[in-house]
């Protein structure tokens, strides 16, 4: 029997509400709209039903089965010219997530991290699918975002290592991180380079704008390199202009240059009072600005759709 999300007999009750009588397993599956979680939208002769599924399609007695691919293409074609409950629930939260300092609450390997679980889940997906030999991140912090896309690029050496027979020498590593900021408070440095993550990365302290910062970062690059960048330092539209132009250059070709709290455009006039960034003057303003300038640069929107909750709609720029 295939793996299963969920499993429910379509001829009882579901969640107690509702009936669901047999449907056409063919019929159903041309029709998938949207789905939740593991519950999927079912249309069949004018009536819509809610029903659950796995990873294959199977009519097994009155249970549906449907590809799990063929759910997320459903995902991702669905009519998204008005909100859906699902979207207007994820922005009332994202206003109080905000106000207590939700993105606060995590570690990566031991570290501090200050970003929503789905946006790591996003950049695992892209750093296995672009498969880059340097991650450049402005925006050091407590170090746990480095350590994460340190470790990403770990499970990359390691994964190439097994496939091919080899031995991984942390002492001759083909990937890095290099991590900018203007502040690298000792405390913080002493951890990163204590942390077993710390062979994959390097940090460079200064202004991640100044043109001497800007060129050390350059020269630790080859052309042969893979390359992603993360903009997560000071949120200003002036400051994310600036390092758009001073690193974009750098992403290759398929890979993602991702500006992390573009929601902040999102959020109320005065939500940062302690902050020099707001609505009107943030990453989003400087996204949309370098895109109308950068036609090599498109917004990947499917992926912000996806994650719903996420500190960077409109962030996830590819370069085409």
């Amino acid at each position: 029997m295939p793996s299963v999300i969920r499993q429910r007999s379509i001829d009882k009750p579901l969640n107690g509400f509702i009936n669901l009588p047999p449907v056409n397993c063919t019929l159903a599956k041309e029709r998938i709209r949207t789905f939740r979680h593991s519950l999927v939208w079912v249309e069949d002769e004018g009536q819509e039903y809610l029903v659950t599924c796995s990873h294959k399609e199977r009519n097994l007695g009155h249970t549906l089965y449907v590809e799990i691919n063929e759910l997320r293409e459903a995902w991702r074609s669905k009519d998204d010219t008005s909100s859906s409950p699902l979207e207007l629930l994820t922005e009332q939260w994202q206003y109080a997530a905000s106000s207590v300092n939700y993105s606060y609450l995590f570690d990566w390997l031991g570290l501090p991290i200050i970003q929503y679980p789905q946006d790591m889940v996003a950049l695992q997906e892209l750093v296995w699918a672009v498969r880059p030999s340097i991650i450049v991140e402005t925006g050091i912090a407590h170090g746990g975002s480095l350590v994460l896309s340190a470790s990403l690029l770990a499970l990359l050496d390691l994964t190439e290592a097994v496939k091919s027979g080899e031995v991984l020498d942390p002492q001759h590593l083909s990937r890095r991180v290099i991590g900018v900021d203007i502040d690298i408070r000792s405390n913080n440095r002493v951890a990163i380079e204590k942390h077993p993550m710390a062979a994959w990365i390097t940090m460079i302290e200064g202004s991640s704008i100044d043109p001497e910062v800007v060129r050390e970062v350059h020269s630790l690059i080859s052309d042969d390199d893979v390359v992603m960048v993360l903009l997560d330092s000071n949120h200003t539209h002036d400051h994310v202009l600036a390092e758009l132009e001073a690193y974009a250059s750098l992403v290759s070709r398929g890979s993602y240059c991702i500006v992390y709290d573009t929601a902040i455009e999102d959020m109320p006039a005065g939500s940062f009072p302690d902050r020099p960034w707001d609505k009107g003057d943030n990453s989003r303003t400087a996204v949309d600005e370098f895109l109308g300038r950068n036609p090599v640069f498109v917004s990947n929107d499917d992926i912000p759709r996806k994650l719903q909750i996420t500190e960077s709609p409109g962030g996830y720029l590819r370069r085409i």
